[in-house]
């Protein structure tokens, strides 16, 4: 049995600019962070031949070709497993509609769960790869790249997209600094779900008018990136809302009046910048709020769950592994 431990994440700029549309002409830069929220990921040999897959749903099928969950369908067909296993999905939050990569963070899990199934090792680059693979070639998703890597790889990283190449960057920052940047940021619960698919397929279809807007996020995560390595993190909170003003405007629903209202009360309350996080609509609200301003905002969200969270260092990894009998 393999039990694999796949972190979510926060992307705070640059999104938008991981669209193969995009940055194969105009390159792309996201900062983002691994959290320590997980998806994990059972992988377990059966006696019989037959393919159990459990997750909000349970499948029961003979071949691979049968499994109606395409990431595990794909994921089982890229690692070649084929039959006799039992594949078992666990969020520790809501694992769709949440904007924290789950479907990116998923497919990462499950290759590396069946990889190491199958006795293989591979890089965190493969894993990622291959969950692009999956995600944008097979299953026709209108996301980016950023997830699949971020998931892979964990940590606090810079990731730039050129024509034909992806680059995972460390910032370099020591850990009191991370520390501190940590206790800054507040992680709320809008209460809302919802299909990402529509806002993204949106927003890649405006791609072409809205350049000026994408290259302005691009930069404003090249500033971020200098900004952090310099220690400001006041300043850091400023660019979040100006990333926030410019992200809304990519496409209809990335924001509407009750996430506004929400948006608002935060920074009357004190929060410096903030943003929905993934493509907007719902989901988590990300927020940069100075320690003496926390309880002024979680007065002001007092109808929302707060979600403490911590960055993680890590990325997609195995957790226990009971081998396979032969």
């Amino acid at each position: 049995m393999i039990v694999v431990k796949t972190p979510l994440r926060i992307s705070f700029l640059g999104g938008g600019t991981d669209f193969p549309d995009y940055y194969r002409n105009h390159g792309g830069l996201v900062l983002s962070t691994a959290i320590d929220k997980y998806i994990y990921v059972i992988v377990k040999q059966r006696f019989d031949n037959m393919i159990y897959v459990n997750y909000s749903r349970k499948e029961i099928v003979e071949n691979v070709d049968e499994i109606q969950h395409e990431l595990v369908r794909e994921s089982m067909r890229i690692t070649g497993v084929k039959r006799g296993v039992e594949i078992t999905t666990l969020a520790d939050v809501p694992s769709s509609g949440t904007g924290l990569g789950s479907s990116s963070t998923v497919t990462v899990g499950l290759l590396q769960a069946l990889y190491s199934y199958s006795g293989k090792l591979v890089t965190a680059e493969t894993l990622a790869r291959n969950a692009c693979e999956i995600e944008i070639d097979r299953c026709n998703k209108p996301i980016g790249v950023q997830d699949q890597f971020i998931a892979a790889y964990g940590g606090f990283r810079a990731i730039s997209f050129e024509k034909d190449a992806v680059t995972v960057s460390k910032l370099g920052l020591n850990d009191e600094l991370i520390r501190r940047l940590n206790r800054n940021m507040m992680l709320f619960y809008t209460n809302v779900t919802r299909p990402s698919e529509s806002i993204l397929v949106e927003q890649r279809e405006n791609i072409s008018e809205r350049e000026d807007s994408l290259a302005g996020l691009r930069e404003l995560a090249a500033q971020a990136c200098d900004c952090l390595k310099n220690g400001d993190l006041s300043q850091f909170g400023d660019m979040l809302h100006s990333g926030w003003e410019l992200k809304r405007g990519l496409a209809s629903g990335v924001s509407n009046q009750n996430l506004d209202d929400l948006y608002n009360a935060s920074r009357k309350a004190g929060a410096i910048g903030g943003k929905i996080a993934g493509a907007g609509g719902g989901g988590f609200l990300l927020l940069y709020a100075p320690l003496a301003a926390q309880d002024n905002v979680r007065n002001a969200l007092s109808s929302l769950r707060e979600l403490p969270f911590l960055f993680e260092r890590d990325g997609s990894r195995v957790v226990f592994d009971l081998g396979r009998s032969k």
